[in-house]
Parts: C-alpha cells; structure tokens; sequence
C-alpha cells in the first residue's frame, strides 16, 4: 500500500503564538510527504496569530470562542477529513519525516486500534538531551505506572478520526486538568492501545521552567487532579513524584542556567578588561 494515500490533518490550538507559528508551519511546509490539510484554531488570539496561519496556504483557520486548549482541540478534531487526525502545539518544530511516518505507521491495520505519541526535545534549555530524557521519564514511564498506560502528548500525537468518535461523548470539558492525559485515559477505557516511540521527537520550548515559571505549580497540579477525575488510586503518589519532585528539579534546572549565564558574564567581563589593559 502507498502510505502517501493516507491523508494526515494536522490540529493546532492556538492562543497568542505569533512568536512560535511562523517556525510550526514552516515545518510543515518542509514535510517529505505533504499534510492533507491543517487546521489552526484561533482561541480568541489577539494578536498576529490569525495573519501568520493565513498567510499559508495549506492552513485552514477557524474560531472556537469558548476559552480553553481543551475547547479549541475538540473543535479542530472535529473539522478534520484526513484519514489520521495528528495533534500538535504552535511551538513545536516537527522533524522533516513527521507526516511521512504517522502515514507509515497506521498503513498497518493492526495499528488502527492504537493512538500514538512521540517524544520531545526541547530547544531553549541547557543539557537538553538529560532534560528530554528526564521529561519522558516523568511524562511517559511515571504516567505508564501510575494509570497503566503511556499518555498521550499533546504536542506530538496522532489517532484516527474512529479513535475520536469513540471517545468523543465522553472526554472531559474541564479547563483544569491535562486534556491529552485525560484523552489518552478515555481511549484506553475504550479498549485502545497507547503507544509511544520516544524516538520519534518534536522540538519545543519548555515554557513554564523558564519565562512562565510563576504558572508553572498551578499547571504541575492539575497532573493528579487529572488522575482523580479518573478515580486514580495513584493520584496522591502522583503529587509526590509528579509536582513535588518535578517543581524542585525545575528549580536546579533554573540554577544551573543561572549560573551559567552568571560564568558567562564574567568571562565576558574579564576578557573585555585583559584587552583594554
């Protein structure tokens, strides 16, 4: 079968990401096998957010008014007519070969009855192999032992439109927990397999680490509050290993770049002076 015949739409909620999307759809752009259709949903953005994904070609732009990643997903999953709905965020940065494989892999009928994700590495932090390898352990391992299965990412999935319609009546609205997490539950309740290649990585800037990091304890906690909607036994242990644990290993990730800017500095500084003398 030529995997080309499977038609990928690709879902991008968006919000204010005029700093990140021209890089996202340029990617696309790039991709060795072309993307039936993307389909940016504005989430009341103001500002050149709606300019950047028109300016595309293959972008489809529409509006979801309610606020809310969790509105505006459902909205773009909805309107999608690919064979393979993929999901993505507007700071990701998606290797050339992206559609290529999501085409391979679900030209496999056994595949049809599992939803996919692939790993991150992040482009704005240092020693970033150990920080995408640290994310995966959280975000995969820890999440595969707390609730039985591997989540799902939103910045880097994919499912058939079968797989949304299944679970579609059933996911969560709220705005305070994971939506891909709890998609992820929601499919797997359905009797769907969730597989993960960690090899197959998306780019992205870790946000709340850095420039959003007052955001980023309240964003942690809806990791359990997610799991207790569920009826997660585990989700206390999450609170312990999954927020308490994580907030402080940010924490060091944040010293290390400080002092390393702070080394920086200082051999600027020293230099600077050697040439004047």
């Amino acid at each position: 079968m030529n995997t080309s015949r499977l038609r990928v739409s690709i879902v991008i909620p968006a919000y204010n990401e005029e700093r990140h999307l021209w890089a996202c759809l340029e990617a696309i752009a790039a991709q060795t096998q072309p993307v039936h259709e993307v389909i940016l949903v504005d989430n009341n953005s103001t500002d050149q957010t709606r300019e950047i994904a028109a300016s595309f070609p293959f972008v489809k732009v529409i509006r979801e008014a309610r606020q809310g990643i969790v509105h505006a997903r459902n909205a773009g999953f909805d309107a999608a007519t690919g064979d393979i709905i993929g999901r993505i965020d507007a700071d990701i940065v998606l290797p050339t070969d992206w559609v290529a494989h999501i085409q391979a892999y679900y030209t496999d009928a056994r595949h049809t009855q599992t939803a996919w994700s692939g790993g991150a590495q992040f482009y704005n932090v240092r020693l970033p192999r150990l920080v995408s390898f640290a994310y995966g352990l959280f975000a995969f391992g820890l999440n595969r032992v707390l609730v039985g299965h591997y989540a799902l990412w939103g910045s880097n999935m994919a499912f058939t439109p079968a797989q949304w319609q299944a679970v579609r009546a059933h996911v969560c609205h709220r705005t305070d927990i994971h939506e891909d997490l709890d998609l992820a539950m929601h499919l797997s309740d359905q009797g769907y397999v969730i597989r993960y290649e960690r090899t197959v990585k998306a780019s992205a800037e870790l946000r709340r680490v850095y420039s959003d990091r007052h955001t980023l304890w309240k964003y942690l906690e809806w990791w359990p509050r997610t799991l207790k909607t569920h009826n997660k036994r585990t989700w206390p242990i999450c609170w312990l290993l999954g927020v308490f644990l994580l907030y402080h290993a940010t924490a060091i990730l944040v010293g290390i770049d400080k002092c390393m800017r702070l080394l920086k500095r200082q051999a600027s500084t020293a230099l600077e002076t050697r040439q004047i003398l």
